[in-house]
């Protein structure tokens, strides 16, 4: 167990955190903007799902990883209608909805695969790059932690700040958490709760479909049906484990991430535990960031309950 604390191993587990965490980051900052309109979706994991097969095909098709991206992160946001459509103009239950998307989506994405590949071997393709910023990736342990990953992994660093700006400091964010707090109170404004519902929504699969195509085309380079393996159910439990607060969702993410690095080193040195210890981690972990919640949360008011006029 002390190989995994010693200089080269230690680094390579900090390195592979942020790897790990940044698809998470993508999915759970779209999530709480979501959130924070009053919508609970729980379809995460079934939109990242569809984003990495999407981009899977586009990018073995093609060639190109980032007009994958985009193909991706817009068929995302268009099955984000399905979903607005149901919670919003229908006001069905939205756990129920979103289960359903779920199951809708890993249905989709398993048989557009399968008819992709049929008769032959799974094609692969040339995803991003590791680019090394110029003279921060040759600081000591710093650099191949934080300045010797992908492109988009820099961009995830500033987007809890991007989140907080927005709702914080914006009309607009503070438009979208009176939504899930008190929608009446923007209704009688004369200002639509649906339709800022329905961005959020948009924005929150966008963003899960960002993470689930990041996921595909930063480390992998064919498509599995497990590829996204409960991260995004994982995504949901740092929102909530986080207070519905940006950054402490980023320190959740990121303990997730860690325990989940040092799982995966822990099998290659023959650590004697059972890796499925190491799987359970990230969530005995959640339940502990919840037990020390029970005092103050910032759950939205209104969330997960549908708006209608009196």
């Amino acid at each position: 167990m002390l190989e995994l604390i010693q200089g080269p191993m230690l680094i390579s587990i900090l390195a592979a955190m942020v790897r790990i965490a940044t698809p998470l980051l993508f999915a759970a900052m779209g999530e709480l903007v979501t959130q924070r309109a009053g919508i609970w979706n729980i379809s995460v994991e079934g939109t990242m799902l569809l984003g990495a097969v999407v981009a899977y095909v586009v990018a073995s098709t093609t060639g190109s990883p980032w007009l994958a991206l985009l193909v991706a992160v817009l068929a995302c946001a268009l099955i984000s209608l399905i979903m607005s459509f149901v919670t919003i103009v229908l006001k069905a239950e939205q756990f129920v909805a979103g289960l359903a998307l779920n199951l809708l989506a890993s249905g989709l994405t398993l048989f557009w695969f399968q008819t992709y590949v049929i008769g032959r071997e799974p094609p692969k393709f040339a995803g991003f790059e590791q680019v090394e910023i110029p003279f921060l990736s040759d600081i000591p342990i710093l650099g191949p932690v934080l300045f010797s990953q992908r492109a988009l992994t820099y961009v995830s660093f500033l987007l809890p700040f991007v989140v907080w700006f927005f709702l914080y400091r914006t009309r607009y964010g503070l438009e979208i958490r009176c939504v899930g707090e008190n929608p009446k109170a923007l209704d009688v404004k004369g200002l639509s709760v649906g339709r800022r519902q329905c961005l959020a929504i948009m924005f929150g699969s966008l963003m899960s479909g960002f993470g689930g195509a990041f996921l595909m085309l930063g480390y992998s380079d064919r498509f599995v049906p497990d590829l996204i393996a409960g991260r995004g159910w994982l995504v949901i439990v740092a929102i909530i484990a986080g207070n519905w607060m940006p950054f402490r969702i980023v320190g959740a993410i990121f303990i997730f991430a860690l325990l989940e690095a040092i799982g995966i080193h822990a099998q290659v040195v023959g650590v004697a535990i059972p890796h499925h210890i190491f799987l359970v981690l990230p969530y005995v972990a959640s339940l502990a960031l919840l037990a020390g919640l029970r005092s103050r949360t910032h759950q939205p008011a209104a969330l997960g309950v549908p708006y209608s006029r009196e």
